[in-house]
């Protein structure tokens, strides 16, 4: 079997496992569980609130899970370890179930809801969350949320410090899900920080306090000797030396210049040619508009005379 292959394999046997758990140990508080498979076979950690539950009277109810794990999943030698949670109201899986059971019983939802994450904080918790989800009240399906404190939502502090638990409570009119996420108390979030009053800057940040004082010995010279030290910097400069001078690379600049000069000069005269050449329109358009004007005043002239003679014939 590939790796991949056996990856989801492991993953998906493992959610078997666990839902397993919470159908048998429902009234026993369950709690999570943990699984390592070790050369002398796999080794399970049951968290309950109840243990006795669990291990049954003469143990056996645990020698029943026993069996019932080798027989589904194919389990070899699994060995059981059932350990009592110390704090109920600060595991999420526990939460959850007793929230769900709450609505089943009638309870309405936000009561039950901040009665749940009161409880939660009371005990010590940074930060809770709940998620109710589904037919709350009525036909319709919402999302309704409770927050108290601090919570985390992604990123490795949110996989790793929060502790994350589901439910289901199941309605008349469908079911509801639970969701529960809590930071326990004391979790070491990466954006903590703390003042320490009174503290000994050498136990914190030695490096950083030897430095200052390394710094702090090394004196600063006076004028007298800045003075010295530029003095012997000026006569220390060395000076430039002689370049020799390419005469092919002198005679190739001096003939790129002529050349500019020349095309410089060259568009000079035929800018000037331009210019003589639009005066001389414009005199010509002069000369013609005076002749236009005398061919017209001679026109005038010639119908007011015939106008004149007329009027004598008459």
């Amino acid at each position: 079997m590939a790796d991949e292959h056996e990856f989801i394999q492991d993953g998906l046997q493992r959610s078997q496992i666990d839902e397993f758990f919470a159908d048998e140990l429902g009234r026993a508080g369950y709690g999570g569980m943990d699984v390592a498979k070790t050369p002398m076979g796999t080794q399970i950690v049951l968290k309950a609130e109840k243990p006795g539950m669990v291990i049954g009277k003469g143990g056996k109810n645990i020698r029943k899970i026993t069996t019932q794990l080798e027989e589904k999943f194919d389990l070899d030698d699994p060995q059981i370890d059932v350990q009592e949670v110390d704090e109920p109201d600060l595991n999420a899986r526990i939460v959850a179930d007793r929230l769900a059971n709450a609505l089943e019983r009638g309870w309405y939802f936000r009561k039950a809801g901040h009665t749940t994450i009161d409880r939660i904080m009371d005990a010590g918790a940074l930060g809770a969350e709940i998620v109710l989800s589904g037919k709350v009240t009525g036909a319709r399906s919402r999302v309704e949320k409770f927050n108290r404190g601090y919570i985390k939502h992604n990123g490795e502090p949110a996989q790793t410090i929060v502790d994350h638990g589901q439910g289901v409570a199941v309605m008349k009119l469908g079911t509801i899900g639970v969701d529960v996420k809590i930071i326990p108390p004391g979790a070491d979030l990466p954006d903590d920080f703390h003042i320490e009053e009174g503290a000994d800057p050498e136990e914190v940040v030695p490096d950083a306090v030897e430095a200052n004082e390394a710094a702090a010995v090394i004196e600063e010279p006076s004028d007298e000797e800045l003075e010295e030290l530029q003095t012997e910097a000026v006569e220390e400069e060395p000076e430039p030396e002689a370049t020799e001078i390419d005469e092919e690379v002198v005679e190739e600049v001096i003939e790129e210049e002529t050349e500019s000069a020349e095309a410089d000069a060259e568009d000079e005269s035929a800018a000037d040619e331009a210019e003589a050449d639009a005066e001389d329109v414009e005199e010509e358009l002069d000369e013609l508009e005076e002749e236009v004007e005398a061919e017209a005043e001679e026109l005038m002239e010639e119908m007011e005379a015939s106008d004149e003679s007329e009027e004598g014939d008459e």
